[in-house]
């Protein structure tokens, strides 16, 4: 039986970890939803909300036994179901699987999440900004360990990368105004408004995050460049190096300058690859800089 290469052996546990965060990450979605927006009747928006309207109309219009036990879970997976095979084709494989088990964990645990018949926290606003604070920062736990929770937050990575401007978050809060629109036909306003507040709380806290849309400055001052752990930069972030001679003012020792402009979320892979190549590497951040030009925007 051949053995599985070192690297390849590293990067399986990589992901892997980064998917168990995720999967916390969704859990924690369930806790602000299932604990703090449900009880309320709120409705959070994106394809969650239009999920939660069908629920309530399944339960106002129908005989299903449903007061007992929240479907809106359930629906949430079968009409993510088209979305899977979007972020597939479109995104990788990778995404793909991790999108696939977070939205499987997410309608896990919102389905075993038992949604008190008392809400925990009677004041309203409060339990807006508790549960948008708990479900963006969830949601954005999940894309930043490179995964997805389905609905929007797919379409929100598709539209980062056709335009640079856009971010999950802002995508989030433009399809949740639609939508709440039409809510305004169905419910009361003041459930209405509510739900618009919880879900700009959310956006927000998706946003600071999942950083995909802060980018950094990065020089590396390596004594030990090697072709190897450029391409690993290469094929591993698919990030481009522009390199400079350079020497050592006190050592007189010569060196090379890597220069990149990375996601802030990146910085923690890239930093494991030069510390691999080089322990002793001096590697400078600046955070927060512009960038014009050919720049990807990408999990």
């Amino acid at each position: 039986m051949a053995k599985i290469p070192k690297i390849e052996r590293e990067r399986a546990l990589y992901e892997t970890r980064r998917l168990i965060v995720a999967v916390a990450g969704t859990a924690l979605y369930a806790v602000g939803m299932n604990l703090f927006v449900v009880p309320h009747s709120l409705y959070t928006g994106g394809v969650m909300g239009i999920c939660q309207v069908i629920r309530t109309l399944l339960m106002r219009y129908t005989s299903l036994p449903l007061q007992n036990f929240d479907i809106a879970g359930i629906i949430y997976y079968i009409v993510n179901i088209p979305l899977f095979f979007i972020a597939m084709k479109k995104i990788g494989k990778i995404f793909f699987t991790k999108t696939l088990v977070c939205v499987t964990a997410m309608s896990f645990f919102l389905s075993v999440i038992t949604v008190p018949k008392v809400p925990i926290m009677g004041d309203l606003l409060a339990s807006c900004l508790i549960g948008g604070i708990l479900c963006g920062t969830g949601i954005g736990i999940s894309l930043k360990m490179g995964s997805s929770d389905g609905g929007t937050d797919v379409l929100g990575i598709l539209l980062i990368r056709w335009k640079k401007d856009f971010s999950v978050g802002k995508v989030n809060l433009i399809v949740n105004i639609a939508l709440y629109g039409v809510c305004l036909f169905l419910f009361d306003v003041q459930t209405v408004i509510y739900s618009l507040i919880y879900a700009s709380v959310s956006a927000f806290a998706v946003d600071k995050v999942h950083s995909q849309n802060i980018n950094v400055e990065v020089n590396i001052i390596t004594k030990n460049a090697s072709e190897e752990m450029e391409q690993e930069i290469f094929s591993k972030l698919e990030r481009g190096i522009t390199k400079w001679k350079a020497l050592g003012a006190y050592t007189d020792e010569n060196t090379e300058l890597l220069y990149m402009v990375v996601s802030k979320y990146e910085i923690g892979r890239l930093k494991h690859i030069i510390k691999k190549y080089d322990p002793h590497a001096f590697v400078v951040v600046n955070e927060g800089v512009n960038v014009d030009g050919h720049y990807l925007k990408k999990l």
